[in-house]
């Protein structure tokens, strides 16, 4: 056999090792990937508003879907018509999740993203409750001073009792928590987010109409 063939026969057969290479690479790979199944949260069991209670219902789009959170006037009346006065503003709209902690809070509502900045109005006295800190609990952001919440609030992850009567409850996530469970995390211990995800919306809306 000449060297010219022996050349052309190598050459074949690389070719067609590396064709059937490629084929198994993408059966493998969609072998795989046809398993994987989206991650699914379970719903928050959450406090359920009395008999006379009339809620705040506010829709809160994020890039993921959209997320139905239930303010109760009966737990903090001040704190929620603040974010339903800035709400109707389109306060919120924009605003980025700058501080976010994997398996505690994602929090939000300062215009200048650096968790040190609010609204022109002034703070809000502090409306402690006995109300748990349980999944999907919205609370609002405060300095060291129990007296100066303004337009920053968060929404809890998991169970987080250790903040029980230090932070204003005002309200759960109803429907949606898995788009809450997709906000971008933070790194390291106080959660700053690089390029973080924002909120493209916060409005009031009506859930039975």
């Amino acid at each position: 056999m000449s060297n010219k063939s022996s050349s052309n026969n190598i050459f074949i057969a690389l070719m067609v090792a590396g064709f059937l290479g490629v084929v198994g690479y993408m059966m493998f790979v969609n072998f795989f990937q046809s398993d994987v199944k989206p991650v699914e949260y379970a719903a928050c069991e959450t406090e359920v508003a009395p008999d006379g209670v009339t809620p705040v219902y506010l829709d809160l789009e994020l890039k993921t879907g959209n997320v139905l959170l239930e303010l109760r006037p009966d737990l903090a009346p001040n704190h929620v018509e603040r974010l339903k006065s800035l709400a109707e503003q389109g306060f919120y709209d924009g605003i980025v999740f700058h501080r976010v902690i994997e398996g505690f809070m994602a929090q939000t509502g300062d215009p200048t993203g650096t968790g040190m900045g609010g609204s022109e109005l002034p703070d809000l006295a502090a409306e402690f409750t006995n109300t748990p800190y349980t999944c999907g609990t919205i609370g609002m952001a405060r300095s060291q001073d129990p007296n100066s919440a303004n337009s920053q609030f968060f929404i809890t992850f998991d169970d987080a009792r250790f903040l029980d009567g230090q932070y204003t409850v005002l309200g759960f996530v109803r429907d949606g928590m898995e788009h809450i469970h997709q906000i971008k995390k933070g790194q390291g211990s106080n959660g700053a987010v690089s390029n973080p995800d924002k909120m493209i919306s916060l409005k009031v809306t009506n859930p039975t109409s």
